[in-house]
C-alpha cells in the first residue's frame, strides 16, 4: 500500500452553464449567466432560431446561479444580484436553472470517475475529493485519465488539483481553470500556494479576510508568517489554531467514502451582509433556493429527513442555529421550505446576516412514511 497520501479535488468547469451550453451550443464563448425565472426560457422563432433573454430585461431581487467564463470576465459571479450584475454586462444571456439536467449529468461525472477510483467522498452537485493513493499509477497520467473519462461521458471539462490533502487539493483544483490539471507537493507550498489572497482557503470569507487585512495579513504567506498566538488572540483558539495550520498546508482529514450520512446541508455566504427587512425578497429566494437543493440532495441520494434546522450567521460573527422535528420524514423541497420556514420565526432578525444555512437530519431511507408538501399545512404547528 502507498504510504504517500494523493487526494484530488475534482471539480466540474462552470456546471451549471456548461450544461446549458450542451443545449444551446449557439451559446459558446458568450457571456452567459444562469439563474432567471421560467420566463426567460428560450423561445423558439417562426424559422427554428432561438430567441434568448438579455440579463438587462431581468427585474427582481434574484441571484446568479452560475455564469460562463466569459460573463466573469466582465465581473459577473455567483451569488451577485441579477441587476446589479445587468449593470456590468447588460447583454448577457439570462438562461433559468435546469435542477434536473443539472443531476443528471452530476450522475454521470461520478459514475465515470468511480469506474476509475472507486474512493470517491461527494461533496455536492459539481465537486468531489478521490483518493488516489492506492491506485500503481503515475500521478498526472492517472489524473488525465480521470478527466478523459468526464469527458467521454458528459461532454463536459473539469479541473483537477492532486496534492497530498484535501485543503490543498480544493486551491490547486482552482488555480489552473478551466480544464486545470494541478499538481503540488507540500515543497510547492511557498510558491504556489503562499503568494496566494487568504481567501483562497475554503473557509476564509469575506469578512474573516478583512480582519485580515485589517491586522495585515492579506496573502496565505503573511498567514503563516503571523505567530499563532496572535491569531488565537485576535480570533479565538479553535480558528487561531486552524488558521495557523490551513497556511502552513497542514489538514489531516481523510477522504470520507460512506454512504450513510448524518445530514445534509447547503449554505451560502453572502457577498454582503443582508437585513431581513431591506432585503426580505433576496433573503427569501436564496433561502428558498437552499432548501430546494437540500430536497434535490435528499432524493439524489435516496433519502428523507425527520429533522430541518437553519443557521444564521450575523455581521458580528455570531451564529444561532434552529431545528424543528417532523411528525413525518420529508423529502420534498416545499416541505423543508416550509420547516425551515418555522425555524426562523424562532431567531432574532434585527441584525445582519453574512450567512444563511438549512441542514436536513435524522436522515431515514426514502419510500417510507414521507409526506406530500400539501400535508404539511395540517402536519406542522404554525
Amino acid at each position: 500500500m502507498n504510504s504517500i497520501r494523493r487526494i484530488a479535488h475534482l471539480d466540474m468547469d462552470a456546471f451549471f452553464a456548461s450544461v446549458e451550453l450542451l443545449r444551446y451550443p449557439e451559446l459558446r464563448g458568450q457571456a452567459v449567466v444562469v439563474g432567471g425565472r421560467s420566463i426567460h426560457q428560450p423561445v423558439v422563432q417562426a424559422d427554428g432560431s432561438r430567441h434568448f433573454s438579455r440579463l438587462s430585461e431581468y427585474t427582481g431581487r434574484g441571484v446568479i446561479t452560475t455564469s460562463t467564463y466569459e460573463a466573469r470576465a466582465l465581473g459577473v459571479f455567483s451569488g451577485m444580484g441579477l441587476m446589479k450584475s445587468a449593470k456590468l454586462a447588460p447583454e448577457a444571456i439570462l438562461l433559468p436553472a435546469n435542477f434536473e439536467a443539472y443531476r443528471h449529468y452530476s450522475r454521470l461525472f461520478k459514475a465515470a470517475v468511480r469506474a476509475i477510483a472507486p474512493n470517491v467522498e461527494d461533496r455536492g452537485i459539481d465537486e468531489i475529493y478521490v483518493d488516489l493513493s492506492d491506485i500503481l499509477e503515475e500521478t498526472r497520467v492517472l489524473a488525465q485519465r480521470i478527466k478523459d473519462a468526464v469527458f467521454a461521458a458528459t461532454g463536459l471539462s473539469c479541473s483537477i488539483g492532486v496534492t497530498p490533502n484535501k485543503l490543498l487539493s480544493k486551491i490547486a483544483s482552482d488555480l489552473e481553470k478551466p480544464n486545470g490539471l494541478t499538481i503540488l507537493s507540500m515543497e510547492d507550498v511557498p510558491t504556489r500556494i503562499w503568494p496566494l489572497v487568504a481567501k483562497k482557503v475554503n473557509g476564509i470569507g469575506p469578512k474573516a479576510s478583512e480582519r485580515l487585512e485589517h491586522h495585515g495579513i492579506r496573502t496565505i504567506g503573511e498567514l503563516a508568517a503571523t505567530p499563532q498566538e496572535f491569531l488565537v488572540s485576535k480570533f479565538g483558539r479553535s480558528t487561531g489554531l486552524w488558521m495557523h495550520r490551513i497556511a502552513h498546508g497542514i489538514d489531516d482529514r481523510p477522504v470520507v467514502t460512506e454512504s450513510e450520512p448524518k445530514s445534509i446541508s447547503r449554505e451560502t455566504t453572502f457577498e454582503r451582509d443582508l437585513h431581513a427587512k431591506a432585503d426580505r425578497s433576496e433573503l427569501s429566494e436564496v433561502f428558498t433556493s437552499l432548501c430546494l437543493r437540500v430536497g434535490d440532495d435528499l432524493v439524489r441520494k435516496g433519502y428523507a429527513c425527520r429533522t430541518v434546522g437553519i443557521k444564521i450567521r450575523y455581521s458580528d460573527f455570531k451564529a444561532v442555529t434552529r431545528d424543528v422535528t417532523l411528525p413525518v420524514a420529508v423529502s420534498d423541497g416545499a416541505a423543508i421550505r416550509k420547516a425551515a420556514g418555522l425555524c426562523l420565526k424562532r431567531v432574532p432578525l434585527d441584525q445582519r446576516i453574512r450567512l444563511l444555512g438549512v441542514r436536513a437530519g435524522g436522515l431515514v431511507e426514502a419510500g417510507g412514511d414521507e409526506i406530500a408538501p400539501s400535508a404539511m399545512q395540517a402536519e406542522l404547528p404554525l
